[in-house]
C-alpha cells in the first residue's frame, strides 16, 4: 500500500525542505496524547503533563481530535514559516468551510468524510451526517463536532489560544533545542538536492520515501492507497523531531502535498516496507510452514529431512520453502550435494516491530 504523489513536469526548486513550528508543535501535541506511540519520549510527556495548568490539559483533551489518531491537514503547513505566530496566522486566513471540513475528517473518521462533498454549515443533511459520525466516536467527538459547526470562529479562535499556550508551557523551550537538530538536518537534505537532485534527497529522507524509476512520483510506503499531485504547486517535507516513528501526509483534494517525516536517529536502522511485513504475515498464516519453522528453529535441515520429519512429500515442502524464502524468513546454504535450510532469526524475530512501525508510520 503506498501514497503516489504525481511531480511529473515538476520542477525541481518545487520539492522543498524546511521546518514548521507548527507542525512540530503538533508532533509534540500527537506525543501527549498518544504516548504509547513513542515510548523514547515518555518520560518528556509526563514532565509536560504534570507541569500543565488544569485549564491547558483540559483545552488539550477538547480538542485532541485535531491531533491524535491523524493531525488535521492545517496543522501540518505547506508553506512554513519562521516562527509559530506567522504560521497562526496564516491559519487564521484559511476559510471556515476550509477549516471545518479539514477538522471533521479528524474528528469523524478521515474515511468518512469527504472533501468535495455539500459543506455541513451550509447543508442540513451533511451537517446531520457530521455529527452523525462524530457521536459514533464519543460523547467528546460529537460535542467538539457540534461547537464547531455551530460557531467556527470561536473553536478557531480558542484552537489558536489553546496553541498559544502550549508555547508558553512547553513548546518554545523544547524549541529551542529542536530547531538545531532540524537546522542540521534541513542543510543535509538541501544539499543533496541541490548536489544530486530529488532522488538522493528522497532515499536520505527515509526508506519509505521513494522516487519512482521515471522520476514523475513520489512513492511513500503507507498503510492506504491513496494518489494526489504536486502541478502547480510543489510538494513540502518537513523533518520532525517528535514525530518519530510518524510519516504525517496531507494528501488531500486541494491542499498541496506535504510530508513530515522522523530526523533520523544515529545510525537508523532502514524501515521494512508494508509489502514485506504483509508477505511475512501470508507466510506464517499456513499451518504446514508453522510446523516446518518449528523444525528449523531447533537447526538447519534438508527438504528430505523435512519431508521425513512431517511425513510430506519433498515437492509439498520445497513449495512451502519457496514461500518462506520469497518472504525473507529462510536463509539457505549448499553443503556438497545437499541444500540446509535456516531461520532468519534476526527479520523473524523484529516482525512484530516491523509490523507496528509500518502501521504506526
Amino acid at each position: 500500500m503506498t501514497l503516489r504523489i504525481d511531480i511529473s513536469g515538476l520542477a525541481s526548486e518545487r520539492v522543498r525542505f524546511a521546518a514548521s513550528p507548527l507542525a512540530e508543535l503538533t508532533a509534540m501535541l500527537h506525543v501527549l496524547a498518544e504516548p504509547g506511540h513513542h515510548p523514547q519520549l515518555a518520560g518528556w510527556a509526563g514532565d509536560v503533563w504534570a507541569g500543565l495548568r488544569p485549564e491547558l490539559a483540559e483545552r488539550l483533551r477538547e480538542a485532541e481530535f485535531l491531533w491524535r489518531s491523524s493531525q488535521a491537514d492545517f496543522l501540518i503547513p505547506a508553506r512554513p514559516r519562521p516562527t509559530l505566530a506567522e504560521e497562526l496566522d496564516d491559519l487564521d486566513r484559511i476559510d471556515d468551510e476550509t477549516y471545518v471540513t479539514a477538522a471533521l475528517v479528524t474528528t469523524c473518521g478521515s474515511n468518512r468524510v469527504h472533501f468535495g462533498a455539500p459543506s455541513p454549515l451550509t447543508d442540513t443533511t451533511a451537517r446531520e451526517r457530521a455529527l452523525d459520525l462524530a457521536q459514533a466516536r464519543g460523547a467528546q467527538q460529537e460535542a467538539f463536532a457540534e461547537r464547531l459547526l455551530a460557531d467556527p470562529a470561536a473553536v478557531r479562535a480558542r484552537v489558536r489560544h489553546t496553541l498559544e499556550q502550549c508555547a508558553e508551557a512547553f513548546f518554545d523551550a523544547a524549541w529551542t533545542g529542536v530547531a538545531v537538530q532540524l537546522a542540521t538536518d534541513l542543510r543535509l537534505k538541501n544539499d543533496l538536492l541541490k548536489r544530486q537532485g530529488v532522488r538522493a534527497a528522497l532515499a536520505s529522507v527515509s526508506g519509505a520515501v521513494t522516487l519512482a524509476p521515471d522520476g514523475d512520483c513520489i512513492i511513500v510506503d503507507k498503510l492506504q492507497d491513496k494518489a494526489t499531485a504536486a502541478r502547480g504547486t510543489g510538494v513540502t517535507f518537513i523533518p520532525s523531531v517528535f514525530g518519530s516513528p510518524h510519516l504525517v501526509a496531507v494528501h488531500a483534494p486541494g491542499w498541496q502535498p506535504v510530508v513530515q517525516y522522523p530526523v533520523a536517529e544515529p545510525s537508523p536502522s532502514e524501515p521494512v516496507s508494508l509489502d514485506t511485513v504483509t508477505l511475512r504475515l501470508e507466510a506464517l498464516a499456513h499451518p504446514v510452514r508453522l510446523r516446518l519453522l518449528r523444525t528449523l528453529a531447533r537447526g538447519p535441515h534438508t527438504t528430505r529431512e523435512l519431508a521425513h520429519a512431517w511425513e510430506l512429500t519433498p515437492p509439498e515442502v520445497s513449495r512451502h520453502l519457496a514461500v518462506l524464502r520469497r518472504a525473507g524468513l529462510l536463509t539457505s546454504r549448499r553443503q556438497g550435494r545437499y541444500v540446509r535450510y535456516s531461520l532468519n532469526l534476526p527479520d523473524l524475530t523484529t516482525l512484530g516491530t516491523d509490523l507496528l512501525a509500518a502501521v504506526l508510520r
